[in-house]
């Protein structure tokens, strides 16, 4: 009995797993090399974080050894098992973590000085060396990383042994001082607006980046703030759900009409580059949310979403271009967007009908053959009386709405129209989604055949996502043509598919607020296919963070940033089920009768 409890006192604190240590700190090591290597440090060490003490180029090696100590020293904790003590242990477990992760860029210093890697590694700079010896000898270089890297990881250790508010706080810290400087072109420009260039001359720097008193303030308030206003917050929210359900509706709606006036008024504070970046996002926004009802609530995986957005944008330029040379005479804007719904609607049928029937990896694969034809079509010199062929059509208007017209030479006014169907899109999926047709969607996204056993009509409820999904995406194609004022066949590549769908996932499937979240979050900080974002540095290495993102959401995170409640329940299904057996919620069918 005595070796029993033994045992199951030793599983119950299991002592430091010291091979998953050493595994985080070889993977430490080749990341950290390969970041080198794709030559992101000297890439981004133009773009300043604080200035002079970090740049965006060492910050994308510091981060590993911290990052990579903090998740090696988590574990995860059974149901009913007692969390294992943490100790001083862990904190030198961090250390080697760290320590092994900055030897990756040590053995790759030595590499550099002792072989000729320009044949191999066609991407390496000779600046490298530079930076990884901070512009000193190579000795020294090697000695600093290591002495770095093994503090991040005794640091990242200690998350793990620290209160839970201490953890909180730094991470809050972190993530405002990195926010604040990675948002300093739309930050400078709204004090601007307001007349307050003073305080912008206070926290960020002439060159870029944030003045070390900037850092310092930053921090201040991201640690006084939730203390002064986090319990009144608390206190207000608790207030609003124990309202009655009309009240409590009230006061969402007057929330969301002061948001929606905020917005309206905020492109005049604004510049014409920040407006620009913000219309550049409420287009992807409008794409995303088409592709969020075909995929998100109707489970159907569409890897030629860009087909839509490229008929709207053709249409458009077709009915309403003078250079257009195959439809005269011209019409206005308004009336040729009443024909490009109607037009990519039964698009949408057409690419719909033949692909119902199918699911998970034949599906994406035949919408993405679709994709990839329209856009062949578009090119081809079969239809250039048409569409223009590879030389495309130019000089189309902007959209003249009678009180003001729309064009691309005012960022402005085409934030504000794109901020309008913004709101309709958003509008229209809201109320789709609480309807019995979106209800439909969910159940065939969750269990197609029990949906059809059940009554539902798969058919026809799949091709209302396809057309509902292509007509949102129509609108986003119209606003484009008029905006850019030319349109290409190669503004349509498979790539704007991929790039829309990873908005979705990362952002939260099926979940409105997730969808616009993932926008501002890639579109606007990183760019989109062609387009720009807060990070220009960041423009070669954008579909190499899109691709690592993708994979850390769909392991750790599948339901998005804003996850749909719903959504999260499906995809945790098995926890959910564990947590209400544990506590007794579901009777178990293999009880033993009583004989």
């Amino acid at each position: 009995m005595t070796a029993t409890s033994n045992n199951i006192s030793a599983f119950e604190a299991p002592g430091i797993n010291w091979r998953r240590q050493i595994r985080f700190a070889l993977v430490g090591a080749l990341s950290a090399a390969f970041i080198a290597l794709a030559g992101m440090p000297v890439g981004l060490d133009g773009r300043s974080i604080i200035q002079p003490v970090l740049s965006m180029g060492y910050l994308s090696l510091l981060w590993i050894p911290f990052v990579f100590a903090s998740i090696a020293g988590s574990e995860v904790v059974l149901e009913g098992m007692a969390e294992r003590q943490r100790n001083a242990r862990d904190l030198w477990a961090g250390a080697l973590v760290g320590l092994g992760s900055s030897g990756g860029l040590v053995l790759l210093m030595v590499l550099i000085q002792n072989f000729n890697l320009r044949d191999p590694l066609v991407n390496w700079s000779p600046q490298l060396l530079n930076l990884l010896s901070f512009d000193r000898s190579a000795a020294f270089g090697m000695v600093t990383w290591l002495v770095l890297g093994t503090t991040l990881g005794f640091l990242g250790g200690s998350m793990h042994v620290v209160p839970q508010k201490f953890r909180s706080a730094t991470l809050t810290v972190c993530l405002s001082v990195l926010g604040v400087s990675v948002l300093e072109t739309f930050l400078t420009d709204l004090l601007e607006g307001f007349g307050l260039e003073g305080l912008t001359d206070l926290v960020y720097y002439k060159r870029g980046g944030l003045e070390v008193i900037g850092a310092v303030v930053v921090a201040a308030l991201a640690l006084a703030i939730p203390l002064i206003a986090g319990p009144k917050v608390a206190r207000v929210k608790a207030q609003v759900i124990e309202m009655p359900g009309e009240e409590r509706r009230r006061v969402n709606l007057a929330l969301l009409a002061i948001s929606a006036a905020l917005l309206l008024v905020l492109p005049f504070f604004l510049g014409k580059i920040t407006n620009e970046l913000l219309a550049n996002v409420g287009l992807f926004v409008l794409l995303a949310l088409g592709l969020n009802i075909v995929v998100g609530l109707a489970g159907i995986l569409d890897l030629g979403y860009v087909a839509f957005f490229a008929v709207g944008g053709y249409t458009t330029a077709v009915l309403t271009s003078p250079n257009s040379p195959g439809f005269s005479p011209e019409l206005p804007w308004p009336v040729a967007l009443i024909v490009v719904v109607l037009l990519t609607g039964l698009v949408g049928l057409f690419i719909g009908a033949p692909v119902i029937r199918m699911r998970g990896d034949y599906l994406a694969i035949v919408t993405l053959g679709f994709g990839e034809i329209i856009r062949l079509l578009f090119l081809s010199d079969w239809l250039s009386g048409w569409f223009g062929g590879a030389q495309g059509i130019t000089n189309i208007p902007g959209v003249n709405v009678g009180i003001a017209t729309v064009k691309g030479t005012d960022p402005r006014s085409v934030f504000l129209l794109v901020l309008v169907f913004c709101g309709i899109a958003i509008y229209v999926s809201w109320r789709l989604e609480n309807s019995r047709l979106g209800r439909a969607w969910m159940a065939i996204r969750e269990d197609e055949d029990v949906a059809e056993a059940m009554g539902v009509n798969t058919t026809n409820t799949k091709l209302m996502a396809f057309v509902v999904g292509a007509v949102l995406a129509s609108f986003s194609g119209a606003i484009f043509s008029a905006k850019v004022g030319s349109i290409f066949p190669t503004s349509f590549l498979m790539l704007v598919s991929i790039i829309i769908l990873v908005v979705v996932i990362v952002g939260g499937m099926g979940n409105i607020t997730g969808v616009i979240v993932g926008a501002l979050v890639l579109i606007g900080v990183l760019g989109g296919p062609k387009q720009p974002g807060l990070l220009q540095e960041f423009s070669q290495f954008k579909l190499l963070i899109y691709g690592a993102l993708l994979v850390w959401m769909m392991l750790k995170r599948p339901e998005g940033l804003v996850p749909n409640v719903r959504r999260t329940r499906e995809l945790h299904q098995e926890e959910f089920l564990q947590d209400a057996w544990l506590k007794g919620e579901i009777d178990t069918d293999d009880q033993e009768e009583p004989t």
